[in-house]
């Protein structure tokens, strides 16, 4: 067992390459999250934060360098088992809570799980769980549409741990929400977290929501310092 859950070494990224419009977002980044470790992302908008969690998070490939996850080399993996290797061990939280509006609370958090083959009786009581810690069991049968801002996002932190991941990836998660309530719902993340033994990488724009994690790491000019 590896005591770094995530590792990038020398990852570069770059769009519209060979033309003379290309763009170098990632130039040698490397970074590390050790396991139950919980590391903040600062960075501004631009500077490529979205791209190197979606290289972490195995939905995107870097053109140089390596991702190692719980000690595993990605880079070989075919697009199953990469499917399978993020399906199985990683959770993405994004800005915006992206829930599915016709159906409850409670099926947003099921479904992630039934497409991992776990049988719906388990997937149900493991969402009601989930739901409770966060302070939502009396709201587990309402529509998105019917819950306040702050409730959707805290859905969209069970649907990511629905699937008991290894690592949490969230970009700014409390980014559309209001000083209070995203004070709040951070709150409760890191609770979540904290409780769940998880390692997560957290990208903010939130300095004092950073400063409340384990460690704070800035990307610039396409590295990581």
């Amino acid at each position: 067992m590896s005591e770094t859950m995530l590792e990038l070494a020398g990852v570069t990224k770059g769009y519209n390459r060979g033309k003379p419009s290309e763009v170098l977002v990632l130039q040698g980044a490397t970074l590390s999250v050790a396991r139950g470790e919980v590391v903040a992302l600062v960075a501004p908008s631009g500077a490529g934060k979205s791209t190197l969690l979606h290289i972490a998070g195995l939905l995107d490939v870097p053109d140089s360098g390596t991702v190692r996850l719980d000690g595993r080399e990605m880079g070989g993996l075919s697009d199953k088992a990469r499917t399978e290797a993020r399906r199985g061990e990683v959770g993405f939280i994004y800005q915006f809570h992206h829930l599915l509006p016709e159906f409850s609370a409670l099926e947003n958090v099921v479904i992630p799980q039934l497409a991992n083959g776990v049988p719906r009786a388990s997937a149900e009581a493991r969402a009601r769980d989930l739901l409770e810690r966060v302070g939502l069991a009396a709201r587990a049968g309402h529509r998105p549409a019917a819950l306040s801002g702050g409730e959707q996002q805290r859905v969209a932190f069970c649907r990511a741990l629905a699937n008991a991941p290894k690592l949490l990836l969230a970009d700014e998660p409390t980014g559309n929400l209001d000083p209070a309530t995203s004070d709040q719902v951070f709150g409760v993340l890191m609770e979540l977290v904290r409780s769940t033994g998880l390692s997560a990488l957290i990208a903010t724009h939130n300095l004092e929501l950073a400063a409340r994690m384990d460690r704070v790491v800035r990307l610039s000019a396409g590295q990581v310092t």
